[in-house]
């Protein structure tokens, strides 16, 4: 029951088992190729935040496969090899993994940066945005050191309340900012704050992939419509050592800490736990995951 709910409520998780990709997200890739045709003449492409590889997977078949093309994948956490994929451990905030990359291309600049990283999410929409931000502001400020003028700039964006200042820092760097949505992206957290005021940027959306594709949010049969009869596919490559590796252990054993609402847990009882307590939760805007595509 356990290992095939997941495979009832996320058909995209299904299909990159099945079809060897590392993630789900290979496809939010692969749909913004069909829109904006990505590897068109790209020789030379980088991955950030790579872990654990399923864009990498992506630019290792579209660009790795060519005579001439080569791929660097950036991340702190070590990554299974792919072929025509060279890694590099390390931090993309650092100046020298810049230099790194270079090096990889001997001298020559990408011609795409990609960036499909996003931190850990707490829930509380307003932090998970900031923080968001901050990583594609990393990635962006790496781009400028690796990416050639006229190059394209692909990352991940949390879109709520103040997008509209990454929009205009992104327009300083790039002649052209799109915001596309995946078929394979998710619609849930779907709400976002509309513009208003004269200093508003406003940035094409796109939604990207067949709009007959699967529906990311749909729950499917296990038996698909191709006929074919469904057998149980494990994850094509699971994370090395990932952070929360520890805390599924613990939730496994039993051992993670409970969290209680103050209003669902009296002071009689507070006495008596030894676990931390979460005081409170915040509410804020909820956002939305999309993905933005630069290119100058």
């Amino acid at each position: 029951m356990g290992r095939t709910s997941k495979d009832k409520r996320d058909v995209y998780y299904r299909l990159a088992k099945e079809k060897g990709w590392r993630a789900r997200s290979a496809f939010k890739l692969l749909q913004l190729d069909e829109e904006f045709q990505l590897f068109k003449g790209v020789k030379r492409a980088v991955d950030l935040c790579a872990a654990p590889g399923s864009w990498s997977q992506v630019l290792s078949q579209k660009v790795g496969g060519q005579s001439s093309g080569q791929v660097v994948a950036v991340d702190l956490q070590a990554m299974a090899p792919l072929p025509g994929v060279i890694q590099i451990q390390g931090d993309i905030t650092q100046l020298s993994t810049a230099k790194e990359i270079i090096q990889h291309f001997e001298g020559c600049p990408a011609d795409l940066v990609v960036c499909d990283g996003a931190p850990d999410v707490t829930g509380l929409h307003d932090v998970d945005e900031y923080m968001q931000a901050q990583l594609l502001l990393a990635a962006l400020n790496i781009a400028t050191h690796v990416l050639k003028p006229g190059g394209c700039f692909v990352a991940k964006i949390f879109r709520g309340r103040d997008v509209t200042l990454l929009y205009s820092q992104l327009r300083i760097f790039f002649s052209s900012v799109l915001c596309a949505k995946p078929k394979s992206s998710r619609n849930s957290s779907i709400d976002f704050n509309q513009l208003h005021g004269p200093a508003r940027v406003i940035v094409p959306f796109v939604t990207c992939g067949d709009l007959s594709a699967y529906d990311s949010d749909r729950t499917y049969s296990l038996d698909l419509d191709n006929g074919s009869e469904y057998k149980y596919t494990p994850p094509t490559q699971p994370p090395i050592a990932p952070p929360y590796q520890e805390a599924c252990r613990l939730k496994k054993n039993g051992q993670l800490a409970k969290e209680f609402l103050p209003q669902e847990c009296s002071i009689d009882r507070v006495d008596k736990l030894s676990q931390p307590l979460a005081i409170h939760t915040l509410l804020a805007p909820k956002v939305e995951d999309n993905e933005i595509n630069c290119s100058s």
